[in-house]
């Protein structure tokens, strides 16, 4: 007998491969309300009144610029938490009319950054899965302009993995000691209070396991943060660290060992809003307004090429909004609005500086060459927050039964 082919018979039976299981994606069209023309038209009115009283320059502003005073001014006019209920400051709208006035605000280049965090997910996190205290003392606050939040996940040496953090935090009487550090941490040194990704129990076998969101009072003793400044000398990035801190037992998110649902659950509000696609919206506008209104065959092609994705990204986050006002939980879907919006934001920059003979410029105050320089500069830093476009294609890809 053949040598080859007797060692091919006694070859163990393969293990029959797991079935693929494929997402569905959805992106089912929506109606605006029957309010969104007024309401549009009501934002308009409040950020012409803002400009004319010079409290910002809307040519030089994106979504993470921050002004206090301008989010106080937002919280008197019920643009903040506008989807919460009345109990908590709210004011019990739906998730598309919060949509019409977060895209107005993108839109004229307000400075909504103070506030932008805690209504965009940290007060939703403490709504549905805070305690009552939590939800007493905090919420009233962001809904009024008046308490700012940060993001307390990523960790030196850890990348976007999330479930390789470190930061420990261990049972004490009535509540929990923290310990460790956070990298990456935006505004934090601006916060009020920021949610804290935490190992509460030793790693195991499934990594996602033992990890708990914490609502962290960051004027406690044991926080501190250390600022990290970027290439063009900002400081928007820190470190922060956890020294023995305290938190109480009702500051804990969702119960303990929830952790990975909970930033699951968070991250579908953070990457699927209007905020991944607009960032670069104002050097949009203006970019428009330089070449002017008889554009060359070359430029009209770019322009028309990125109003088509402008649009497409638009429906695609409103479906999704949809969704969220539907109590669904789209968190694929707003990976890929997350992946392609951040990277049409960059796409912007280098589209015009091809098209204008413009030389950027880099401190020498407000103008066209200012904001395209800074835009340049800040670019590359639009697809790693909120997740780098490795790790959302791979939730794209498991989606699609691909890994």
């Amino acid at each position: 007998m053949d040598s080859t082919r007797a060692s091919d018979d006694t070859r163990p039976v393969p293990t029959p491969r797991r079935p693929i299981v494929m997402h569905e994606f959805r992106f089912d069209p929506v109606r605006l309300p029957e309010s969104a023309p007024a309401l549009r038209a009501e934002v308009r009115a409040f950020i012409a009144a803002q400009i004319a009283e010079g409290r910002f320059d809307p040519r030089v502003n994106s979504w993470n610029s921050r002004d206090p005073e301008f989010s106080r001014a937002c919280g008197g006019a019920g643009y903040i938490g506008m989807c919460w209920p009345k109990q908590y400051g709210g004011h019990e709208r739906s998730a598309l009319e919060r949509y019409v006035v977060i895209e107005e605000m993108l839109a004229g280049g307000a400075p909504v950054g103070a506030h932008w965090v805690a209504d965009r997910q940290s007060g939703n996190q403490i709504l549905r899965h805070g305690s009552e205290r939590a939800r007493q003392l905090i919420l009233p606050r962001i809904t009024a302009g008046e308490c700012f939040f940060s993001i307390g996940m990523s960790e030196p040496d850890s990348g976007s993995d999330l479930a390789a953090v470190r930061t420990r935090a261990k049972q004490v009487d009535g509540g929990w000691s923290v310990s460790g550090t956070k990298v990456w941490t935006s505004g934090a040194h601006h916060a009020h209070y920021l949610i804290a990704l935490v190992r509460t129990a030793p790693l195991e076998e499934d990594r996602h396991a033992g990890l708990t969101q914490f609502i962290v009072d960051t004027s406690r003793p044991g926080f501190s943060t250390r600022p990290i400044y970027n290439l063009y000398g900002g400081h928007d990035f820190n470190e922060v660290i956890f020294d023995d801190y305290f938190v109480e037992d009702d500051m804990v998110l969702g119960g303990v060992g929830a952790g990975w649902r909970m930033v699951t659950g968070e991250l579908a509000f953070e990457r699927s809003g209007p905020d991944r696609f607009m960032s670069t919206f104002q050097l949009l506008l203006e970019s428009l307004r330089q070449v002017g209104a008889e554009p060359d065959d070359r430029a009209a092609v770019e322009i028309g090429r990125l109003v088509a994705h402008l649009a497409t990204l638009r429906r695609m986050s409103t479906s999704i909004a949809g969704q969220l006002d539907r109590g669904a939980n789209p968190a694929v879907e707003a990976a890929l609005v997350k992946d392609l919006g951040t990277t049409f934001e960059r796409e912007v920059p280098e589209v015009f500086r091809r098209l204008l003979p413009v030389e950027t410029t880099l401190g020498r105050g407000p103008g066209y060459a200012e904001n395209l320089g800074l835009t340049i500069l800040r670019s590359p830093s639009f697809t790693l927050r909120g997740g780098t476009r490795e790790i959302l294609r791979g939730m794209i890809a498991r989606g699609l039964g691909l890994r």
